[in-house]
């Protein structure tokens, strides 16, 4: 499955933020093995397409983005039709198993209008998986026309989660969760919802050979107004997946290669029937997913406050903020104290080291131009985190370790909770260890190891 991937890659698409427009040609592209139907329109007009293929007797239907900031599946299900195009290779014994085997449709993309600002809810400020009764949304309607028209046996209702979500009580991110969702109260097994486990089992069961530890189960309790949860209780085997975060995959782009993995896999289990010889008791097992994960947590900082010291553990979350076209990351302190049943992609023990505001280099630079990566961790090593820029655009977009300050700007610092993660931690003697930029940990004595480059905002 991996190495299909790699050859069957959709590869004009190569970040999550890719637009309506970015995905039309991909889907009207397709004439020879897939039937392209525009099902509707979005609020602000553009079109929901579906694309069928094969001709068995079992019914699948798999849709994506219902969120527009939630693209992971998308990719891969642009990856899963390059394949299923293919021919004259390995794959076409699986390739015919499904076209015999199954009647699928693909719905890439049921929110169009938020992914054209890579927001969650539509145009109309609605979250779409909270519209499957009263249809307040064009978008809704479709998607619950589609499925009445065809009446799956199987769906595959495709989401992103948050990157802190980790396994219960491990450091593991949640890699992928998934859910065969309850379809009423009590939620009771009957055999439409014992059949969307025994996929996911599989589906399990493949994720532990490549991302062991790293799979969750969401909480079932019942949502009345969720898409997932009527379309179990209207009869349909359900199987949720959601992607979450990995280590240094911050577009998603390894998650994207595991999607395509786990939904060919699905789909071939389900052509075959050998998602029937799994059992309910390991779904049950698979562990539960939590919300415990931060990007960076620094345990047992010495901060100090009215001329006393404490000892602190301070978490940080670097957030993702729209700017149209574009977008920046702002790193804040997410939580102070006992962090002691938290986890972190990044984790220091900092006993001993102090908390330290940084300073603004005295000078003013004429343009970014004149700081090299070099000069930027030369001037932490000094003390400095910010810099001012003579000509810097106050809405320019930058990659430096720096707060690059346009004019008479402050750099704000602190230890509290929303303050902007700007700091340095040192040692008794005042010498420098690590300096944190915007929600970066960068060890001072190997700078160039650090992950910093992100896109932020001059301020």
């Amino acid at each position: 499955m991996e190495a299909a991937f790699g050859q069957y890659r959709e590869k004009s698409i190569i970040h999550r933020r890719f637009k309506h427009a970015d995905i039309v040609p991909l889907i009207k592209k397709r004439k020879d093995v897939f039937t392209v139907k525009e099902l509707g329109k979005s609020v602000q007009g553009r079109g929901i397409f579906q694309l069928s293929y094969g001709n068995g007797s079992t019914k699948v239907m798999l849709w994506s983005q219902m969120h527009g900031n939630e693209s992971t599946a998308t990719m891969a299900l642009f990856d899963l039709f390059n394949f299923l195009e293919g021919e004259g290779d390995p794959y076409d014994t699986i390739r015919n198993v499904l076209k015999k085997n199954l009647d699928i449709r693909f719905i890439p993309m049921v929110n169009p209008d938020g992914a054209e600002d890579f927001q969650r809810r539509n145009a109309l400020d609605i979250d779409l998986n909270r519209d499957a009764v009263r249809e307040s949304c064009p978008e809704a309607r479709v998607l619950k026309a589609a499925r009445g028209a065809f009446e799956p046996d199987f769906g595959f209702n495709l989401h992103d989660q948050q990157i802190y979500y980790n396994v219960k009580g491990t450091s593991n991110p949640a890699t992928i969760s998934v859910l065969a969702p309850a379809y009423n109260e009590e939620t009771e097994i009957n055999d439409v919802r014992a059949n969307a486990m025994k996929v996911i089992v599989g589906i399990n069961e493949l994720l532990q050979q490549v991302v062991p530890g790293q799979v969750g189960k969401y909480d079932d309790a019942f949502e009345p107004r969720a898409f997932g949860d009527n379309f179990q209780k209207w009869g349909t085997s359900t199987i949720l997946i959601e992607s979450g975060g990995y280590p240094n995959d911050p577009e998603k782009q390894y998650i994207r290669r595991l999607n395509f993995m786990v939904i060919l896999n699905a789909l071939y289990s389900i052509a075959t029937d050998a998602y029937g010889h799994h059992l309910l008791k390991d779904y049950a097992a698979i562990p539960d997913n939590d919300s415990k994960l931060m990007d960076v947590i620094l345990r047992n900082v010495s901060i100090q406050e009215e001329g006393k010291i404490y000892q602190v553990d301070l978490g940080i979350k670097r957030g993702e903020i729209s700017y149209p076209p574009n977008y920046y990351i702002s790193g804040t302190i997410a939580d102070v104290g006992d962090l002691s049943v938290y986890f972190g992609y990044q984790e220091i023990e900092a006993e001993g080291l102090k908390f330290r505001a940084g300073n603004t280099w005295k000078g003013t630079f004429r343009s970014l131009a004149e700081i090299s990566e070099e000069k930027a961790f030369d001037l932490l090593r000094q003390g400095y985190l910010a810099v001012k820029i003579a000509d810097a655009d106050k809405n320019e977009l930058y990659s430096l370790p720096l707060v690059v300050l346009k004019g008479e700007g402050d750099l704000k610092s602190g230890h509290k909770i929303g303050n902007v993660a700007n700091f340095f931690l040192q040692q008794q003697d005042e010498t420098l260890v690590y300096a944190v930029v915007n929600g970066y940990l960068i060890d001072l004595k190997n700078p160039a190891s650090a992950e910093w480059k992100q896109r932020v905002l001059s301020k």
